[in-house]
């Protein structure tokens, strides 16, 4: 009897399963995403007052993560797609638009699945010689909230230098931040658009790693101080189901207001509500993949 035997990725993609993520992660006095048309504001929903932060931040952490840390910077190799290249590798020559990228590819889409990390994980419009091809991400992320009101701090401080020569007063800088910000994502790994894009399960490792590991690399000056406290990931053993908004189900409880909270300290997370959800699936209960900060709370989950 002939047996047909599938390749390593040809298993590895079969075996992509519909799966939920919710990552939390905090940042104490810094800008965790500024909106560039407000002065560089962190952004804020004037109606709830909660810190909002978009999902082309998280991604951004995780494709910077993955080129500087993980070796993924190897051109036509092991690269990432949506990352900021020169003309001929020359910054005088200026900065490529995505026609010249996928040239470094030869206009071959099957080398630049094979080769980005990113397209397969996030998709992306790849704009080939004569087409353009857009892909689907099978990770999505909504955008980020906190789970609580925030304040923002207006700072002015000198520069070190003056504004023009001569000058007897040096610049002054301008900056806004938020003292606290317990920020929630929530995504989804869709099973469907991972066959397009061959998203394989090592392909989800490197992203857990990326989420976590990639948040505490955030050292800029207007991103110190992030700290990954937790990462759960929900995989459903039925196709095309989930839960839904798993952020909606946790809250953060507090004896002071919002405002003044200033580190994991000041409160503790209930997961009651989204514990009860998952025990009620019964023999459909997801495999459950947690990680969490020491310094992070939980209520209702054991």
């Amino acid at each position: 009897m002939k047996i047909n035997k599938k390749n390593k990725l040809e298993e590895t993609m079969s075996e992509i399963k519909r799966t939920e993520i919710l990552f939390l992660y905090d940042v104490q006095n810094g800008n965790p995403n500024g909106d560039p048309t407000d002065e560089n504001k962190p952004r804020i929903d004037e109606e709830t007052g909660y810190n909002i932060v978009t999902d082309v931040r998280l991604k951004r952490t995780v494709r910077d993560y993955m080129f500087s840390y993980l070796g993924y910077n190897q051109d036509g190799v092991k690269d990432i797609f949506v990352r900021q290249t020169f003309v001929d590798n020359n910054p005088e020559k200026g900065l490529n638009d995505g026609k010249n990228r996928a040239k470094h590819y030869n206009d071959n889409l099957d080398n630049i699945l094979k080769a980005c990390i990113d397209i397969r994980l996030f998709g992306g419009v790849i704009p080939l010689d004569k087409s353009s091809i857009t892909f689907t991400g099978p990770v999505q992320f909504k955008m980020g909230h906190s789970l609580h009101k925030v304040e923002r701090m207006y700072i002015k401080g000198t520069g070190a230098f003056a504004s023009k020569p001569g000058a007897k007063q040096q610049t002054f800088r301008e900056e806004y931040i938020l003292p606290y910000s317990f920020i929630a994502f929530y995504g989804i790994i869709n099973e469907n658009a991972a066959e397009k894009t061959r998203l394989t399960n090592d392909d989800i490792e490197v992203l857990k790693d990326a989420l976590w590991n990639g948040t505490k690399q955030l050292i800029t000056r207007s991103k110190m101080e992030h700290n990954p406290r937790m990462l759960l990931m929900l995989t459903h053993k039925a196709s095309n189901y989930f839960i839904g908004e798993l952020d909606k189900h946790i809250q953060l409880k507090t004896n002071i207001q919002d405002e003044q909270i200033r580190s994991t300290k000041d409160f503790k997370l209930d997961m009651a509500e989204l514990k009860e959800i998952i025990d009620n699936m019964g023999p459909d209960k997801p495999e459950i993949f947690l990680n969490k900060d020491p310094n992070l709370v939980l209520e209702g989950w054991d």
